[in-house]
């Protein structure tokens, strides 16, 4: 898959987005027009446009959160925000002042932090019925992409859990997140390594006022997939098929640097070796089931594995579907 194919944003949450604006009884036709989009968007759009977008809806509703909370998130509160976590000692302590920040501007959902088992979740309450899979992806998007810059880098997702009933787009939302997904669970989750939680903060005003101006297409790009040591890793790997990856110590030979600088630089990114392996798999996989009549065992075998069974377990594990599953659910009905 291209890079620039990675960073673009599904139709899917296009149309959840004006769903906002058809909620409040406002048309969507010319604030599309004015983005340049078409009346009815069915093609995927690049991450600088949907931040566009995110930016005009919430000017024409006076919400950053496209009116999904109990409250408005009215224009400026992620601003705030930032400047109320900003001189944090540490991630932990950033996350808990974020948390009760977006509880009172929010009302509901409510989030807290809760660590367990080595995992941090951030879990979301309701008083009522569950809310949108756009909903509290778009409170994912929001807290996610604030505590990968206050620390500097991406955080890998572990698991995410949505409250909700599965949407019939929940492949969007598998990809988007490249971690094991649950729908229709007790509480909305995302958890990540509680060992990031002692990270420190070391970001300055002036970085803030940078990183504001770029918000929010600078969360869907940068800490959806990270720049520097592991899009140049990603970058080599995709230019040959899987089963023709080279070792771990050859990469780094070839990117001219020692296995353990190569590991330490992608450590510090929160990626590996292996990680960035699977993902591209994934997304190839992902790929072919969708636009291709190749078998499942020709699949797996052009991704390196060497047993179909190997496939489906990887599969599974990516994107919590058989890939017979997957395939059916991107069948037009």
């Amino acid at each position: 898959m291209a890079e620039t194919e990675r960073h673009m944003i599904a139709p899917s949450f296009v149309e959840e987005a004006l769903d906002s604006l058809r909620r409040s009884g406002r048309p969507t036709e010319p604030l599309l027009t004015g983005l340049g989009l078409p009346p009815a968007v069915t093609e995927p759009v690049s991450a600088q446009t949907f931040g566009q977008l995110w930016l005009a809806i919430a000017a024409e509703l006076d919400d950053e959160c496209f009116g999904l909370g109990a409250r408005p998130m009215q224009r400026g509160s992620f601003t705030l925000l930032c400047h109320c976590v900003l001189h944090a000692p540490t991630l932990e302590r950033a996350l808990r002042r974020a948390l009760r920040f977006l509880n009172l501007v929010l009302g509901e959902p409510t989030g807290r932090l809760v660590v367990h088992d080595g995992i941090a979740e951030v879990r979301l309450s309701d008083e009522g019925e569950p809310r949108s899979a756009f909903a509290y992806r778009s409170y994912w998007i929001i807290l996610h992409g604030l505590i990968c810059w206050l620390v500097g880098r991406r955080i890998p997702i572990r698991l995410v859990d949505f409250r909700c009933a599965e949407p019939e787009q929940s492949a969007d939302h598998r990809l988007f997140f490249g971690a094991p997904i649950r729908f229709s669970q007790s509480v909305s989750r995302l958890g990540f390594d509680a060992a990031m939680l002692a990270l420190p903060i070391s970001r300055n005003e002036q970085q803030l006022r940078q990183f504001l101006r770029g918000a929010p297409t600078n969360i869907l790009l940068r800490y959806r997939y990270d720049a520097g040591t592991a899009a140049a890793v990603r970058r080599r790997l995709t230019q040959k098929e899987p089963a023709d990856w080279a070792s771990f110590a050859t990469l780094a030979t070839d990117m001219r640097m020692s296995s353990s600088t190569l590991r330490h630089r992608l450590h510090d990114e929160g990626q590996s070796y292996a990680g960035i392996k699977d993902e591209i798999r994934r997304d190839l996989a992902c790929s072919l089931l969708t636009n291709t009549d190749q078998t499942v065992s020709e699949i797996a075998t052009r991704l390196g594995y060497s047993e179909p069974s190997a496939f489906y377990r990887a599969f599974r594990k990516w994107i919590g579907l058989s890939p017979e599953a997957f395939r059916k659910s991107q069948t037009p009905k």
